[in-house]
């Protein structure tokens, strides 16, 4: 069953006035810009993840269910691809490679799927390779259930760290009082997995009765950006918060991150979700934005091709359609920049091997950041 195009629509415009309520006067836009950007892949609708292949080209997921190959100024439609189940926020998601990707070929992608019993769908986790614009070796090594029909919070993003464990995430899936605190079930959770899609020994849920072995951390309402520090190796992520209170966070193993007992938001209406921003045994964010930016995509800058960049984090955003980029003293936010500002829906960045920043835009496709000589 699909959603009614209608209330869908009215629930997008409630969501974006609810985040865009007033101007944030604490980002400055720069006076001076130090790239230009250039449209690489045009004429995608929500461009939702960004992966670079080492023969140069790039893999480009389509929220719809379509899975691009860009080579060489040519996009190609990559058959046999997972079945999706699009429905609200969910469709295909993020992809990511393999770090040992040029000997094993192993691409991995996350997107909503029905696969399971009851009706409607959540977040799946599946591996396959390519060959001739095909996914062929295609295996599902996690998924979220139980099945929902709602549409929101399937999350989800997709990162390696430097050991070769694979991070992803999968929303609340709209329950947020039954399942981010609640390590029995799926859903405001960030999952831990071996590359095959085994549960680590060392997972801090295994061995508790009928605990999700897969869950690393716990207590999240919808991450949309996932990355790995380049000198610590944490994985650092962000939510949406409801009304104001979206959040980074440094994932820690069995941590709680207090959604939705703990919060620095509230309700889209105006109303009160708690009174409480803070509690023994949650995690506190070490940046929170209010009003909300509606994050998307999240990447550190480790070139040197933008001056004074290096050891940036550059988050998108849906509400105010802008990159932004957040200097940074260690864990702490510093300062924040406006960058692309009205360009669009900013759904992904990342920084490509080449050291260029790639930013996907929804209505637009994919831009290339060239530093300006």
């Amino acid at each position: 069953m699909r959603i009614s195009v209608s209330l869908f629509t009215a629930f997008l415009l409630i969501f974006s006035i609810s985040c865009a309520q007033e101007p944030d006067n604490q980002v400055s836009t720069p006076t001076k810009v130090p790239f230009t950007a250039e449209l690489l892949i045009d004429e995608m609708q929500i461009p939702w993840g960004i992966a670079f292949l080492p023969d140069g080209g790039l893999l480009v997921t389509e929220k719809s269910g379509e899975l691009i190959h860009f080579l060489n100024g040519q996009k190609t439609k990559v058959s046999n691809i997972p079945e999706i189940y699009v429905r609200g926020q969910g469709g295909f998601m993020d992809v990511a490679l393999h770090p040992d990707y040029e000997n094993n070929g192993w691409i991995y992608f996350s997107y909503s799927s029905n696969e399971g019993e009851g009706k409607g769908g959540n977040t799946a986790i599946s591996r396959a390779k390519l060959k001739d614009n095909s996914l062929t070796n295609n295996e599902l090594i996690y998924k979220g259930s139980p099945n929902t029909s709602k549409g929101q919070h399937f999350g989800s993003r997709i990162v390696f760290d430097k050991k070769g464990y694979l991070y992803f995430s999968i929303g609340d899936r709209g329950a947020r009082d039954e399942n981010p605190q609640n390590i029995k079930k799926d859903g405001g959770k960030i999952y831990r997995l071996n590359a095959d899609g085994s549960i680590p020994a060392d997972n801090p849920f295994v061995g508790k009765e009928e605990a999700k072995t897969a869950i690393y951390s716990y207590g999240h309402r919808n991450p949309q950006g996932l990355t790995v520090h380049p000198e610590t190796d944490a994985v650092w992520n962000h939510e949406h918060g409801p009304r104001g209170g979206d959040e980074i966070n440094i994932v820690e193993k069995g941590a709680n991150f207090g959604w939705p007992v703990i919060t620095y938001g509230i309700n889209y209406s105006g109303t009160t979700i708690t009174d409480k921003t803070k509690m023994n045994g949650m995690e506190q964010p070490i940046h929170y934005w209010v009003p909300s930016i509606a994050p998307s995509g999240m990447a550190f800058v480790t070139t040197d091709s933008y001056d004074g960049w290096k050891g940036s984090l550059l988050v998108g955003s849906l509400a105010f359609q802008y990159l932004e980029r957040l200097e940074m003293d260690g864990s702490k936010v510093i300062s924040r920049e406006r960058l692309l500002d009205g360009l669009g829906r900013v759904r992904d960045v990342r920084q490509g091997p080449d050291g260029l920043i790639y930013v996907a835009v929804e209505g637009k496709g994919v831009y290339k950041l060239t530093p300006k000589e």
